[in-house]
């Protein structure tokens, strides 16, 4: 039996997905949270062999909480469902760790399909995803712009564009403040911008292309 943990801060996500597998002969549901932090609470004392997370938490981000479960718990695994841009955000997701990534959009099968995937070892993206990086084909102009982000760049560029502060993501990515300085000046060179307005503006529309 697949032991899955579910987190996501909709609860009307959450009653969904617990419907979903209430009467799963395979996979069973051991906690159902509404934040990213409580995340790695649950997982010191609770056996779980898979997440089914969201990315966007107000307290801890998709990106920083992969990067903590790969390091301290890297036998269990993790699946993004998120309703952010697949070509964007799903190649960052699994060079931090995760071992899937999911749109929100997605029938309930697919959901099942991949949670059985991951479980069995393979890593779920969609079918177009999969084809276009296993062809070497553009995806567009914003999923390429963040396929050259580093995991550590996306990580800081996502906490920009939701309004964080150097001393908040110094504090959320365990860095200093000195360093977000330095990231934030490498992103406003890949972008072509000389300001923190233009750069997140360019961001929002890089994942808008």
């Amino acid at each position: 039996m697949i032991k899955l943990l579910i987190a996501d801060n909709h609860p009307i996500t959450r009653k969904g997905l617990e419907v979903l597998f209430s009467a799963s002969p395979n996979i069973k549901i051991v906690g159902s949270l509404d934040d990213g932090e409580d995340i790695l609470e649950f997982v010191k004392d609770n056996p779980v062999d898979i997440i089914l997370t969201e990315a966007d938490f107000p307290k801890l981000n998709g990106l920083t909480l992969l990067r903590y479960l790969k390091n301290d718990y890297p036998d269990i695994k993790t699946i993004i469902l998120s309703g952010q841009p697949e070509e964007v955000y799903a190649i960052n997701a699994i060079k931090a760790g995760a071992a899937g990534y999911i749109s929100k959009s997605v029938n309930v099968m697919t959901i099942n399909e991949a949670i059985l995937k991951v479980a069995d070892g393979g890593i779920y993206l969609s079918n177009d995803l999969t084809q276009q990086l296993a062809f070497g084909s553009r995806v567009n102009k914003g999923g390429t712009f963040y396929k050259k982000l580093s995991t550590r760049e996306a990580e800081v560029l996502k906490l920009l564009t939701i309004g964080r502060k150097n001393k908040e993501i110094s504090k959320e990515l365990d860095i200093n403040e000195k360093t977000v300085s330095t990231y934030k000046a490498r992103l406003m060179r890949k972008l072509k911008v000389t300001n923190l307005v233009d750069l997140i503006n360019q961001a929002k529309l890089s994942q808008a292309l």
